[in-house]
């Protein structure tokens, strides 16, 4: 029997530990509600910590007994080890104390004690561990120390030198490398070094890769530990395309074979990017709004572009079988649901209004939370299932915190998508649903109605008809319609045409990356052996090939501003017959 899922809900009279999905009715309570003023889970679920005025204790979330006080006041942040060994707590600074301080959850005895001046959530917890708690790092000014967790009273065991570092991160499965990053500062380029933790002592970094227009980075590692993403931003954008600033996407692998700019085919900020689960892939978020997605692969090859749309988010299931694209903050809230195995669009919804969005351990399941203090209206939580379905919905006064309990890896099977309909009745609201790809139609019986034939209006009602119509949103008959609504009509289809255009040079875009990969293979070939003549001969006709997509694309991009010149044109007629040869060629090596 499947072991259900359980999730809480952090509200102002305390939290409450809830089960399910699946559930009838309302999800019932697994332990009283706990006066709270924050709650974290343990990496595999079977711990909560829960912070209070007074201290913080830690739950048994199996049999809701208490396994561990810690008797200290004015925590502010709590976070477990990967394995659930320690639990890391941040205070206030004070001169009098140290206000970083790791516990032993068993015996509920201080292990370690360091001083932080200030907290940031993008770089808590503090003390970073390796997934098996194998090592332990911290990075402080101009170094980034290392220590043993089996034994802290040994002190630093270890010290990675580097003038000007302000993020490390160690790659945490498993802990062969960390990567440290420098901020631009006087004239000097910005700087992502990854090193070999077992060679750090030499000095010797194993990849590099320097850049401008940067002063402050992500840095994600992949399962694995070969691949790393590093998300450059500067405050500002000197080219006053975006308030937020600029943000650039590079790729490094931590055996040096490559390093450099992500291929991003559209213009504007980085919005997101999130590797999957599996750690052999990656999908990023990028582009003035509406928004590309791109699919690549763990050697930065595109995979797969998807249409454009409104999205900032992404979220892989913790199986990376299906992922969901989603357009939060200042967008209205759409969520596409994709299976990654056959790259097809299972579904799409809208959670307006959303802060939190997570997949349930099963990966069956997403929660999105509206919650204070960033939204003091409308909180509540909606769980969809991966069809992008509702299956449960709550309204709340206030609402501070939402999550899913967590699961160990493997504690779920990876389970495929079930067999759907195309539709399905919305019995609430009389309306028929339309899943399609990022998009919700929904017709009802009152649209059916209007697209009947129309009785007979007197030729002067029909001008107060017409504006009456576009006010409403209702639609009118082509007689009945006023020049505002022509123009708008215009106006959408110019739009439409220009996202085709999109389209179609993302299709050109991934046929030069084909190319390109084609390119390579026959050059390596050529090296191998410089006497084949046909091998040649295809390198050269394969070029051929890869200028005239890049000029289709330039006549693409162009909107019909673009003229291509005498030889160009010249090559644009020859293509067919290139690609004759070409084939022959092929036929007889």
């Amino acid at each position: 029997m499947t072991t259900p899922l359980s999730f809480f809900v952090r509200e102002p009279d305390g939290l409450s530990l809830l089960s399910g999905p699946p559930f009838n009715g309302e999800p019932a309570a697994q332990i009283p509600k706990i006066p709270c003023v924050s709650a974290v889970f343990s990496s595999d679920g079977t711990m909560l910590a829960v912070t209070s005025e007074k201290g913080v204790t830690i739950y048994d979330t199996r049999e809701g007994s208490v396994i561990q006080s810690v008797n200290v006041a004015g925590v502010k942040a709590a976070a477990f080890s990967p394995k659930g060994t320690f639990l890391q707590t941040f205070e206030p600074p004070t001169q009098a104390q140290k206000n970083v301080t790791l516990w032993n959850v068993a015996s509920g005895a201080v292990v370690f004690q360091q001083s932080q001046k200030t907290f940031s959530k993008e770089v808590w917890p503090i003390i970073q561990f390796s997934n098996d708690e194998s090592v332990a790092c911290r990075t402080v000014t101009n170094e980034v120390h290392f220590f043993d967790p089996m034994d802290f009273a040994k002190g630093i065991v270890e010290r990675l030198r580097l003038p000007g570092v302000s993020t490390a991160r160690l790659a945490a499965s498993p802990a062969t490398h960390v990567a440290a990053y420098v901020p631009e500062m006087k004239g000097s380029p910005a700087s992502v070094k990854i090193y070999e933790r077992r060679k750090m002592s030499q000095g010797d970094e194993v990849a590099r890769r320097s850049f401008y227009k940067s002063s402050s980075a992500q840095l994600l590692w992949n399962i694995g530990s070969t691949g790393l993403l590093v998300l450059a931003q500067s405050d500002v954008d000197k080219s006053n395309q975006s308030y937020y600033g600029e943000a650039r996407l590079h790729y490094l692998r931590s055996d040096g074979s490559y390093e450099g700019l992500v291929p991003l085919s559209k213009d504007g900020p980085v919005h997101d990017v999130q590797w999957s689960p599996t750690g052999r892939e990656f999908l990023a978020v990028y582009g003035f709004m509406p928004s590309r997605a791109t699919l690549y692969d763990d050697r930065c090859r595109v995979i797969h572009n998807f249409k454009s749309g409104p999205y900032n988010t992404i979220r892989w299931n913790p199986h990376g079988r299906f992922f969901c694209l989603a357009g939060f903050g200042t967008l209205p809230g759409d969520m596409a649901f994709w299976d990654r195995t056959d790259l097809s669009c299972l579904g799409s919804t809208r959670a307006e209004c959303t802060v939190t969005c997570e997949w349930s351990s099963d990966g069956r399941y997403i929660l999105a939370a509206t919650t204070a203090p960033r939204l003091r209206v409308d909180n509540g939580i909606k769980i969809f299932k991966y069809n992008g379905s509702l299956y449960y919905e709550k309204k709340y006064d206030k609402l501070f915190q939402a999550e899913w309990r967590p699961a160990a890896v493997g504690f779920y099977e990876d389970r495929p998508a079930s067999p759907q309909v195309s539709g399905e009745k919305n019995k609430e609201k009389g309306q028929l649903s339309f899943i399609l790809c990022g998009k919700t139609e929904l017709l009802t019986e009152k649209s059916a109605a209007a697209a009947k034939t129309t009785a007979y209006m007197a030729p002067h009602a029909k001008a107060a008809a017409a504006v009456r119509a576009q006010l409403l949103g209702e639609e009118t008959s082509s007689s009945a319609v006023s020049k505002s609504a022509l123009k708008n009509k215009k106006r959408r289809e110019k739009q439409k045409e220009k996202k085709d255009a999109e389209d179609a040079t993302v299709a050109l875009t991934e046929d030069i990356s084909t190319l390109g990969n084609q390119m390579g293979a026959l050059s390596a070939t050529v090296d191998s052996n410089t006497g084949d003549e046909t091998t040649k001969r295809l390198r050269a006709l394969y070029k051929k090939i890869r200028q005239i997509e890049e000029i289709k694309q330039k006549v693409s991009d162009g909107d019909g501003n673009y003229s291509t010149n005498p030889a160009q044109r010249e090559k644009l007629q020859q293509e067919s017959a290139i690609r004759e040869e070409i084939r022959a060629l092929e036929a007889q090596n």
